[in-house]
């Protein structure tokens, strides 16, 4: 269950209950004092409350308002959003590629037409600045733009066998009904990145997304309807009961594929849970990832990179550079620099223009943060800027800077999931690749050098499976998003991405 902002009371809590009859609008208002109307969720076509009528409330972190309540599903629910997606996967499934791309690209220009109001809902409800969450619109709305390309291309071979007593036809064919579970802090371009190639695929889905941010996954739902996605083939729970209603989809022999972003531990857990079903999974989990800073490196262009990499998103991203990893030679000035970048950064509500730091998604994040910032300090770090939480309304941490970070601290071998930017040095390459490589996780690497032979090392050995180069930004609609390692298994994204969702057959025709 999500807490309420500690020392806080939400004052606009409003009931958006309504009948699965009618439906209220997604947006009442762009005004940001007008809650978001979003009050049901979407199952085989039709906005429906949960059966047993539970509800909970949405909250925006930067001030503890209810933004809205939805409905707290039961497990009966989520089989019902199985049913809907098992009774539409056949008819889905035979629907021409062609068609299925259309409503994609449809999906696609009616998403950046409405980009400024899935951008203000995203702010409301997850915190990010207004200017990153039309970043995030673009980015999440290039999945449906690509996917509509790949569903024409979902092709085959037909070729002889070497003996000649035959030939040999692979073909691809939908996995089937599927379940995605998204997490919380790209409220849509996770929802997309999974959306999309499973229906340019021809499957079905059971959307889950995270308690805290399911306004944007609604918002999107409704959107898809719009464009003419047939009833089923997409179905949204909300829930606060996530393992309990999810593990009798995940144990039903109907669903065919498990997707899921979010902590190792939790997808250690479905993991275990998907083997007795023998189900395809994709699995996009925690993060570690360093950022090497090397001495012949730019440290305009690393300073940059260290800055999109650090504080995008407040540092709430598996992506974000979680250990700074510096050239002695150079890290004095590399820090200097970067105390320089970061006292320029606007904390606030995500809502108001300039704002270049919003909350933290709740106070248990403000708080984890502040416990790894105090291990740390406690080990002999020294704190170059913030450090602290930030008093008053919201969940807000101060962006933070911590220099000559020992080995041992936790907010090395943690996941941040912060604005905290924690350095340590390196006298070596190999020392650095050492210190990159030693993580259970594996997701992404940055490194920053104008060598073109330390290039072709670091792409070598350093051990994850995506890497900037001189980049403090690396995801892209048109390429493999996922780890090794911890970090997960499978790929979203690129050609790689409607893989995921469609099985292989190889047939034998005899001579």
């Amino acid at each position: 269950m999500r807490t309420e902002p500690m020392g806080r009371r939400a004052t606009a809590r409003m009931s958006c209950r309504t009948t699965t009859e009618t439906r209220e609008p997604v947006f009442m208002s762009l005004h940001t004092a007008t809650p978001i109307s979003l009050s049901q969720m979407f199952i085989g076509g039709r906005w429906t409350a949960a059966e047993n009528d539970r509800t909970f409330s949405v909250y925006d972190p930067a001030t503890g308002e209810v933004l809205a309540t939805v409905p707290d599903a039961s497990p009966a629910d989520g089989l019902s959003a199985l049913d809907a997606a098992v009774n539409a996967a056949a008819e889905w499934a035979a629907t021409p590629a062609r068609r299925r791309a259309d409503i994609l690209r449809r999906a696609f220009d009616l998403l950046i037409e409405r980009r400024e109001d899935f951008a203000t809902l995203i702010t409301r409800e997850m915190g990010k600045p207004l200017a990153e969450a039309r970043g995030e619109v673009v980015y999440g709305a290039e999945f449906l733009r690509w996917f509509s390309e790949e569903a024409v291309r979902i092709d085959g071979r037909w070729s002889s066998n070497p003996e000649g007593t035959g030939t040999s036809i692979i073909s691809h064919r939908p996995v089937g009904p599927s379940l995605l579970i998204t997490p919380w802090n790209f409220p849509l371009a996770m929802a997309t990145r999974k959306i999309a190639p499973a229906l340019a695929a021809g499957c079905t889905a059971v959307v889950k997304p995270a308690e805290l941010t399911p306004l944007t996954t609604l918002a999107f739902a409704g959107l898809l309807e719009e464009v003419g996605l047939p009833a089923g083939v997409l179905n949204v729970i909300t829930t606060t009961r996530s393992s309990e209603v999810c593990a009798p989809i995940i144990a039903d022999s109907r669903l065919r594929k498990l997707s899921f972003t979010g902590s190792t531990a939790v997808g250690s857990a479905l993991l275990k849970q998907a083997a007795d079903g023998i189900l395809r999974t994709s699995m996009e989990l925690g993060g570690n990832a360093p950022f090497v800073v090397f001495e012949d490196a730019d440290l305009d262009a690393a300073v940059d990179g260290a800055m999109i990499a650090k504080f995008r998103n407040m540092g709430q991203a598996c992506t974000a550079a979680n250990r700074f990893i510096v050239h002695e030679s150079v890290a004095a000035e590399f820090v200097e620099r970067l105390a320089a970048r970061v006292s320029q950064l606007k904390l606030g509500h995500g809502i108001e223009e300039g704002v270049t730091i919003g909350p933290l998604i709740n106070e248990k994040a403000v708080s984890n943060v502040h416990d790894l910032v105090s291990d740390a300090v406690a080990r002999g770090a020294r704190v170059v800027s913030g450090g602290v939480p930030l008093d008053g309304i919201g969940s807000f941490f101060e962006p933070t800077i911590l220099a000559s970070v020992p080995a041992g601290a936790r907010v090395l071998t943690e996941e941040i999931f912060g604005p905290v930017l924690p350095i340590t040095t390196f006298s070596s390459d190999s020392e650095a690749i050492e210190l990159a490589n030693d993580t259970v996780y594996g997701l992404v690497a940055y490194t920053y050098t104008r060598d073109l032979a330390r290039m072709q090392r670091v792409i070598a050995e350093i051990n994850t499976g995506m890497m900037g180069i001189n980049a403090g930004i690396v995801s892209n609609a048109s390429a493999p998003f996922g780890g090794v390692k911890q970090s997960g298994l499978g790929r979203e994204g690129g050609s790689e991405g409607i893989d995921e969702y469609l099985d292989t057959k190889y047939t034998l025709l005899a001579s």
